[in-house]
């Protein structure tokens, strides 16, 4: 007879602690039925977006020794006090691209022996992601644009999204609104960026391409979607090429002036590279004819391509002004000419039921079969970054990381 594999659901540890669930109460019985060699537990917690009551009003069973479990599943990083020597876990580690706030966590994992398999990494071999929160950063990140032009003109008020049951009693208040006759920008062409623009669809917003939004003005609000070939150029002056972009973005110069000219609201939802051109500049905000007066930026990159973006906000208190004169932060709509961002950089957690939905659907449909069956494609040997006390090959990159170094 085959072993069992029991399968633990912790409790979220990281302070704020994250509302999110990687597998729902309804998502066991499928992957018990799925999967007849696994059996799932629970932690207990008082923190989840789904209660225990929930998971146990579905005969799942509440686990107060996870030790005991073989597969350990959580959404955010894990306290390290919190670790179990040992065992096999996969969350957001926020390792892969040497994050120094988690340098001692990845010492930790290494030092207990722990196999961590990171979802940011369960990829095709192509290299494209199997689960993502990012749609959903998006959806809420869109949301929160909106939030902030209401709040800053008075004109209308919604209800912060974290507060709303789901996305239907969201979408529900955000019908109500009417948006008087703006511009409003999505940069990026991925999940979050559609996730933006399916916020933007529960209003009906007129779409008009790029040509339009720089040289038109409507009597209605509009919304454009523009990728990299929109907002940056050759040096050379020779027609733009995306994997050219993507290999050499240092030969690349931003041609975004025309739409800070263009845009009341930008939503940022593109990936950045550190060696493209920025965006917006501090010496962009000066400029008498820019006209952005809300960014709100879903990528997040602090001190990155969009130079108001100096730290994250969080989901409580979602914005900040950003003072164009001095460059300096100030309390949200203090100013008429400040520009309001929004830099919440767990946006999905604002959406805590929705967003665990689909993340628990790809896992069962993505993952599970390669973690609790063969792993033919490499699908969790991917995302393996470390194993028995080492790094993975793959991830042999961080060790001077993990040493100090860097």
């Amino acid at each position: 007879m085959q072993k069992k594999i029991c399968l633990g659901i912790v409790k979220e540890t990281k302070n704020p602690p994250d509302r999110r669930v990687p597998i729902t109460p309804v998502q066991v019985d499928i992957i018990e039925e799925l999967f007849p060699n696994v059996e799932v537990g629970v932690q207990n917690s008082t923190k989840r977006c789904y209660s225990d009551a929930e998971y146990e009003y579905l005969q799942i069973p509440m686990i107060k020794e996870p030790e005991k479990c073989d597969i350990l599943l959580g959404v955010k990083e894990v306290k390290i006090k919190a670790l179990i020597p040992g065992k096999t876990y996969m969350f957001f580690s926020h390792v892969g691209k040497k994050q120094a706030y988690n340098r001692k966590l990845l010492q930790a994992i290494l030092k207990k022996k722990i196999t961590l398999i990171d979802y940011e990494y369960l990829t095709k071999p192509s290299g494209q992601r199997l689960v993502a929160f990012g749609y959903w950063a998006g959806v809420v990140g869109a949301y929160n644009a909106l939030r902030a032009r209401g709040d800053s003109t008075n004109h209308f008020s919604l209800k912060p999204a974290y507060k709303c049951y789901d996305l239907d009693e969201m979408y529900a208040g955000l019908r109500k609104i009417k948006l008087q006759p703006i511009k409003i920008l999505v940069t990026g062409a991925g999940r979050v960026a559609q996730g933006a623009l399916e916020t933007f669809r529960a209003l009906k917003l007129k779409q008009v391409t790029y040509k339009e939004f720089l040289s038109k003005n409507f009597d209605v609000p509009v919304i454009c979607q523009i990728e990299p070939m929109h907002y940056v150029k050759r040096k050379d002056g020779v027609p733009f090429d995306m994997q050219h972009f993507i290999a050499n973005p240092t030969e690349y110069e931003s041609n975004f002036k025309a739409y800070q000219k263009a845009t009341d609201i930008f939503i940022a939802c593109h990936f950045w590279d550190p060696k493209a051109p920025m965006f917006i500049t501090k010496e962009d905000f000066q400029d008498p004819d820019f006209n952005i007066s809300v960014i709100a930026d879903v990528s997040c990159d602090i001190n990155g391509p969009i130079a108001s973006t100096i730290r994250p906000s969080n989901i409580e208190e979602p914005f900040y002004d950003f003072n164009p004169k001095t460059g300096e932060i100030e309390p949200p709509f203090s100013k008429m000419k400040n520009i309001t961002v929004m830099a919440v950089d767990n946006l999905p957690g604002e959406l805590p039921r929705n967003a665990s939905r689909d993340f628990g659907r790809e896992l069962i449909k993505h993952v599970f079969p390669a973690l609790f069956g063969s792993d033919d494609d490499g699908v969790i040997e991917r995302a393996t970054i470390t194993k028995n006390g080492k790094l993975m090959p793959k991830f042999s990159y961080l060790q001077d990381y993990v040493v100090g170094k860097e």
